[in-house]
């Protein structure tokens, strides 16, 4: 795998050539040096000759000549036997790890290898050092992330985890938001130490290639950031021609904008671990020290091991915020259709009680445009203004919700609106125009702390190496106008259903009146008929009065087709009988029906046994003893189908993935790690129950892949943390 730079190479700097200006596309991951406090060989396969190795290589190993041109297992047959049974697996995602023995080197090594783009396989070795079973404290650690029930007392508590087993001076959890700025939302740190708690931080500072390799390579350590870095010989790799891949690489040189960057801070060693939530990078727990700082391999795997965790109980929280909202708008949906039947509107519903309306969203207002009329709840724009908006609403493109925190950066003719609405929220309720459900927030004068003033972002010295990202980290305040509070994703994703459960009581109302208002009857039969919603209305004998092309689309066999009654559907659907008995009673007995059905053979896209169809059907009355007719909805099943059979597939992957071959481990070892994994396990499972209730089911099955993904990669960084720690410790710290 190669990072993809934007632009492709040309006009990206070479690794310690970048600039503020062209910082973003430094190609950080083809370093051509390391850091000094270990050695690294290039090896080609099956043979494993070395062809390229970092300058300090020989002395090392303690060779007398120069490893290049040579095999392993003649200038170090110790660490060619201990790599040798890992040589079978992958290696191009998670390096392996092996502990050396002393051997003529005189003491005990750590090694990881893995796989590069461009081929190869790339040794990287450094003294051991003695620590303590690190896993004996991980379970407690993982019970305590399990245990988080919010997001804010997660961060805090994965901050007192981190630092209680590095030992680092500071730890932070740092969020990225969508537009890759960065906010420091927990932190643990030494007294006397400034806080950086509430910093927010450009995205500049973290350009998009380090936020890629971030998601490769998930723990990145310097262990003294005064290093002087190490180059590798040959420069070019042998195999490619070009500058080795180094993006896997634990002792990969740090860019020196990135050095500066730190030593401003007055940092002397750091520790960063990946948060990866649905694959995105979620953010980052970085570790900061004031003094040179070696961490081992050991607790580098532990540290990767919990922000797999963290990673996958954020995702839990937020689907179940998610179920939450989605619990909320069902209830709403209820009352909207009992006020129909009560009232004959739905509006009444939707507005008789404000704070159902705007606490989910977390809203100061509120307003319905629909029909040429306006009702509201809270603080809204008055009525010209509310017009003026739903016009501009209709000149943006057609999408299933509108959201802006700052509505006259905008739209400047609306900037009179800001005071009450800088933040709009908007969900399209039919296909009519000027028709929205519409949220506010006010305008938010806000003082935003920044880590060093933004603005002033580079001093350049006689020397490239005085470049500096920021002189000083003072904190600099901004005072924001003009922007509400951002929408969230999952205010998003509740306004999205908040207007598709509108939009179908809307159809339904409006399928109601064209049953009882016949003046009305060619707007509302084209409205019905727009619809993405498939709708067939039928007479009280069963005749079809309309079905909508949605419907027809749902039923491809119908093209060219003219059913006349309800019940010349029935070769369309698998069981005809059952369906045929569920319509009668619905026609004869007028009962509503609620069931899920299947398409027959042929229908919907070819599926094997039919697609999945959600169906309502719902007499309409004039008076308790006359109906009108019936109103039939369907809804498409098949992504919520894929949704459920992901999650099997999800837990068969998940039994599958964390299981390892017999006789690997000692017992005690095999104890340690059956006991740490089933945690895990836990976690995500945990994790997927609540995605598997969120409101986005296009996403469910790529979001459980990422969770399963997790888990096998942190059983494969748990074996090779086991295999390490089984391994006698070293005598001293060599």
């Amino acid at each position: 795998m190669t990072i993809d730079l934007p632009g492709g190479s040309a006009g990206s700097p070479a690794f310690g050539t970048a600039d503020l200006s062209n910082c973003e596309r430094e190609q950080i991951h083809l370093a051509a040096s390391i850091q000094p406090h270990g050695a690294l060989l290039l090896l080609r396969e099956p043979d494993l000759t070395v062809l390229q190795a970092s300058a300090n290589a020989a002395a090392f190993l303690g060779l007398s000549t120069p490893a290049q041109g040579q095999r392993l297992g003649a200038i170090a047959p110790d660490i060619a036997a201990a790599i040798a049974p890992l040589l079978a697996d992958a290696l191009d995602v998670v390096p392996a790890a092996a502990r050396i023995p002393p051997g003529q080197v005189g003491v005990p090594l750590d090694a990881q290898i893995h796989r590069p783009a461009g081929g190869g396989l790339v040794l990287e070795l450094e003294r051991a050092a003695p620590d303590d079973d690190a896993t004996q404290r991980l379970e407690p650690a993982l019970q305590a992330i399990l245990g988080s029930y919010a997001l804010r007392p997660l961060c805090e508590e994965v901050c007192r985890i981190f630092r209680r087993l590095t030992g680092y001076d500071r730890v932070m959890v740092y969020r990225f938001d969508e537009d890759g700025h960065g906010e420091v939302l927990a932190e643990e740190h030494a007294a006397g130490m400034e806080p950086y708690l509430g910093n927010r931080y450009p995205a500049s500072d973290i350009p998009a290639i380090a936020r890629r390799l971030y998601i490769r390579s998930r723990v990145r350590v310097v262990t003294d950031i005064h290093y002087a870095p190490v180059p590798l010989e040959p420069r070019l790799s042998p195999l490619t021609g070009q500058d080795l891949d180094m993006s896997l690489c634990i002792l990969r040189s740090t860019s020196p904008m990135h050095v500066q960057y730190v030593k401003n801070m007055g940092v002397g060693a750091t520790l960063v671990a990946s948060i990866l939530v649905g694959g995105r990078l979620w953010g980052l727990i970085s570790c900061h020290h004031q003094t040179p700082r070696r961490t081992p391999f050991a607790m580098r795997a532990v540290t990767e091991l919990l922000a797999e965790a963290v990673g996958t109980r954020i995702a839990a929280l937020e689907s179940f915020v998610q179920s939450q909202a989605e619990l909320a708008v069902r209830r709403l949906e209820q009352r909207m259709i009992e006020a129909i039947t009560r009232d004959g509107d739905w509006r009444t519903a939707l507005f008789d009680n404000a704070q159902t309306l705007l606490l989910p969203m977390g809203a100061s207002g509120a307003a319905l445009l629909f029909e040429g009329q306006i009702q509201t709840a809270g603080e809204v724009p008055g009525t010209a203004g509310l017009r003026d908006l739903g016009t501009w609403l209709d000149s943006r493109p057609r999408a299933p919700v509108i959201a802006t925190c700052a509505l006259s950066g905008e739209a400047l003719h609306l900037a009179g609106l800001t005071r009450v609405a800088s933040g709009v929220l908007a969900a399209p309720i039919s296909t009519a125009l000027g028709e929205y459900l519409i949220w506010f927030r006010p305008e938010q004068v806000s003082t935003v702390t920044w880590g060093g003033d933004p603005t002033k972002p580079v001093m350049v010295g006689d020397d490239p190496r005085d470049l500096s990202p920021r002189r000083s980290f003072a904190k600099w305040n901004q005072v924001v106008e003009g922007r509400a509070e951002p929408w969230s994703p999952k205010d998003l994703a509740t306004a999205r259903l908040i207007g598709d459960t509108v939009t179908d009581v809307v159809l339904q109302f409006r399928s109601v009146r064209m049953l009882i208002a016949e003046d009305q009857l060619a707007q509302v039969r084209r409205q019905v008929g727009l619809s993405a919603q498939p709708v067939v209305i039928c007479d009280p004998a069963g005749n079809i009065n309309l079905r909508n092309e949605a419907f027809d689309r749902l039923l491809p066999g119908l093209r060219g087709a003219a059913p006349r009654r309800i019940d010349h559907l029935l070769p369309y659907f698998a069981d005809s009988a059952e369906v045929g008995r569920r319509l009668r009673d619905v026609l004869e007995n007028r009962r509503s029906w609620r069931g899920e059905i299947r398409l027959a053979d042929g229908q919907g896209a070819g599926q094997t046994g039919g697609r999945p169809v959600l169906v309502r059907a719902d007499p309409v009355f004039s008076a308790p003893d006359r109906v009108l007719g019936f109103v039939f909805l369907f809804n498409d099943l098949a992504e919520r189908k894929a949704a459920e059979a992901a999650r099997r597939r999800f837990q068969a992957g998940i039994e599958a993935g964390s299981r390892r071959p017999a006789g690997r481990f000692d017992r005690q070892a095999d104890l340690a790690y059956q006991a740490i994994l089933a945690s895990v396990v836990e976690n995500a499972q945990l994790a997927a129950l609540e995605i598997a209730d969120g409101v986005d089911v296009a996403q469910m099955p790529d979001l459980l892949e990422s969770v399963r993904a997790s888990v096998a990669r942190t059983a494969t960084v748990l074996e090779t943390l086991i295999r390490h720690a089984s391994t006698p410790p070293p005598a001293g710290d060599g």
